[in-house]
């Protein structure tokens, strides 16, 4: 007898949220008190559509945003859409190069999702048990140290999977990405593309099974196999397919892409996928695994020259990816005022102005934006990467956003570092701000001080995204908030080099 089906798989098997999109105007004429659990925390999700139970009546929008590549019209017509949301609108750059929109109201998701399609914007199965953004290096086309341009194969292999026949009901969420750089760290996909060379022709060497959870967290492995990049759309639709059918349905704390690869070997796992693979169409050549990524991530914050003679683009750091919409219009504006219009969001959070002619820079340095979005931030918060936090998340812990701006602001006061730290913030152990990542990680918790349960922090050491990949360890496991800034001191002096500035920088003017 088949084993019966839990809630959320029940739910998703009754009919697929994609359905919604008619009955949008319906369910907000309802009222979302009147709708049924597993379409309001569920099937809406499909949409791109996220009920808040923290702030009910208020929803979040993610959208896909293949390679982090937006252009000013969009992102001014977002910030339209967050400004009507009055002191609810915000939306944060998540570490998937991607943006969240929040404060919305269900009636406002059926005119949204009309108005982004002619914006060529879609927010189509970008939450629960589907494909996720699609990352690529973030100065993909413009970057004098690129591989290979990774903007074609993020945008086809997005266009493929969410094809009619592209999968609809994952086991899990699964996330992929396309490496172009030698510092595109992608070993925490569960399908990563990095570019390898085979037989002198350079393509892509396919590495899976990377995830962070509450339960386990592994970097991707290299399944053995070559593909050229005209291959990677139907091979992402043949690993799905074979996830889809053959993924465990049963433990979701056992349902990621890692689990499958345990389950089957890697040898057998790699034969079932090569099997689906020519059901499609396409054949694979075995690979060592050998690439050529072998350096952490730039932050990308600053003025850069680009491969095109005479333009620069410049990295604005935005503190915890936090924008509001009258930041989003500007930002739209300097887009079309200094460069061609186009903008790119990166995996740490941060925005980039790309195509602007040398001779301008010294007039967009000047922009006053750019004194709240600094080309030039500290040390530590030029890498400071943070989930959303309690405010709008039931799962954290603690105020993550607010908290790693405090004091990460605090530290850059008292401290002169030698070189940026990259610092990863997250509010529970299901690790959406990535702490094992960081060369400090830190994840929200609760610990005993002074006789009462106070919000805390773990602190996890030693996360390396170079040529020697490892994930971050465990260092201490409860610093009450209150003391975070003291203990985060010392251990920047002792580990990273930091020295005690000799007076605290002056205050205003």
């Amino acid at each position: 007898m088949a084993a019966a089906l839990s809630k959320i798989e029940q739910a998703k098997a009754d009919f697929c949220g994609l359905e919604l999109v008619p009955r949008l105007g319906e369910l907000a004429s309802e009222g979302w008190e009147n709708i049924d659990e597993a379409t309001l925390t569920i099937r809406l999700k499909w949409l791109g559509i996220f009920f808040r139970p923290v702030t009910p009546g208020r929803f979040m929008v993610r959208l896909r945003l293949p390679n982090g590549v937006i252009n000013a019209d969009q992102l001014g017509a977002l910030a339209d859409v967050v400004d009507r949301c009055g002191e609810h609108g915000s939306a944060d750059i998540t570490t998937r190069q991607n943006l969240q929109l929040r404060g919305l109201l269900l009636e406002d998701m059926a005119p949204l999702m009309a108005a982004m399609e002619p914006l060529g914007l879609t927010s189509r199965q970008s939450g629960h048990d589907n494909p996720r953004n699609i990352t690529g290096n973030p100065f993909a086309g413009i970057d004098p140290e690129e591989i290979v341009d990774t903007r074609p194969f993020v945008e086809a292999i997005q266009e493929r999977l969410l094809a009619a026949d592209g999968p609809r009901n994952l086991p899990r969420k699964f996330n992929i990405a396309v490496g172009g750089a030698a510092d595109s760290f992608l070993l925490h996909n569960d399908l990563a593309f990095l570019p390898a060379d085979h037989n002198g022709e350079l393509g892509f060497t396919v590495m899976v099974g990377g995830f962070f959870s509450a339960q386990r967290n592994e970097l991707a492995i290299p399944l053995g196999l070559w593909l050229r990049g005209d291959q990677l759309p139907l091979f992402s639709l043949a690993i799905l397919r074979h996830f889809e059918r053959c993924g465990n349905r049963q433990a979701r704390n056992k349902s990621r892409l890692m689990y499958l690869v345990d389950e089957l070997g890697l040898e057998d796992y790699r034969v079932a996928v090569l099997q689906e693979f020519a059901a499609l169409g396409g054949e694979a050549e075995p690979h060592d695994g050998l690439h050529r990524v072998n350096r952490a991530p730039r932050s990308g914050v600053g003025v850069h020259s680009q491969k095109q003679q005479g333009l620069c683009w410049v990295g604005l750091g935005v503190p915890v990816g936090r924008l509001d919409g009258a930041s989003m219009l500007e930002l739209a504006r300097l887009a079309r005022a200094y460069g061609s219009g186009e903008l790119r969001f990166t995996e740490a959070q941060n925005v980039l102005l790309i195509n602007v002619p040398a001779e301008r820079v010294e007039a967009l340095l000047a922009e006053p934006l750019l004194q709240t979005f600094q080309p030039e931030p500290g040390a530590l918060m030029a890498e400071a990467v943070s989930c959303t936090g309690n405010r709008y998340c039931s799962f954290a812990l603690i105020p993550t956003k607010t908290t790693a701006q405090s004091v990460v602001g605090e530290l850059e006061r008292r401290l002169e570092l030698p070189h940026p730290v990259r610092s990863h913030w997250t509010g529970c152990p299901n690790a959406c701000g990535q702490p094992y990542m960081g060369e400090i990680g830190l994840m929200g918790a609760k610990a005993r001080h002074e006789g009462q349960m106070v919000e805390a922090v773990k602190i996890f050491l030693g996360g390396d995204m170079g040529a020697d990949p490892k994930l971050a360890e465990l260092h201490e496991k409860g610093v009450p908030l209150t003391q975070l800034a003291d203990v985060l001191e010392q251990l920047l002096i002792d580990r990273f080099g930091a020295r005690r500035r000799s007076s605290a920088p002056c205050q205003g003017g």
